[in-house]
């Protein structure tokens, strides 16, 4: 069976095609089936947004969808930006300048503790979903580390690292990260209409 990814996001794209193809799972982008539109994004909860993209993604390919929602959590910035991550200080930004803004709100903050969430939710077009969350705690850096990965991984390290998430290889974020965690979580459960 071929999944779609409800995603157009080229590092996701990367990162679930890796983790979901060692688990034997045949997936397809979007945009290699010429779904272009957006899927706007009106939950105010991981879980929500993740089914709003998988639904959407489902019904306009015919095929199951898998969808991702995920952010930032900063504990002394009282968890955002949370379901806003990826707009966090306005849509033009850039995951650099998204980066500085953060660090600027959090600028002379001693408490750094943050965790990175993710819900993966598959959508079948028979109605039938599955859902799972992975989640990677840390700590936010002084300052952006490395080029790999994408969004807030240079300003992001897992405990007990002393790299960001950008100084990592793919394979080492993969084994640590929320979404690696969540697509390993769900792997297991696809394929077979989602029963356990």
């Amino acid at each position: 069976m071929k999944f779609v990814l409800a995603t157009a996001n080229p590092g996701k794209i990367k990162e679930m095609r890796e983790i979901l193809s060692v688990a034997g799972i045949d997936v397809i982008s979007r945009d290699e089936l010429g779904i272009s539109f957006d899927v706007e994004e009106t939950g105010t909860t991981f879980d929500e947004n993740a089914l709003i993209k998988a639904k959407a993604i489902c019904e306009a390919s015919g095929l199951p969808a898998i969808a991702d929602d995920s952010g930032l959590m900063v504990k002394a910035l009282g968890s955002k930006p949370g379901v806003y991550s990826s707009s966090y200080g306005g849509v033009e930004l850039s995951d650099f300048e998204r980066c500085n803004y953060l660090l600027e709100n959090m600028k002379n903050m001693e408490q750094r503790e943050a965790k990175f969430v993710c819900i993966i939710v598959c959508a079948y077009p028979d109605g039938t979903t599955v859902t799972a969350r992975g989640e990677t705690q840390g700590v936010i850096a002084p300052l952006p580390r490395g080029k790999g990965g994408f969004g807030y991984d240079p300003v992001f390290i897992p405990d007990g690292m002393d790299k960001t998430m950008a100084e990592l290889t793919l394979d080492e974020k993969n084994t640590l990260s929320h979404r690696g965690k969540a697509l390993r979580a769900i792997a297991s459960r696809l394929g077979n209409g989602g029963q356990e």
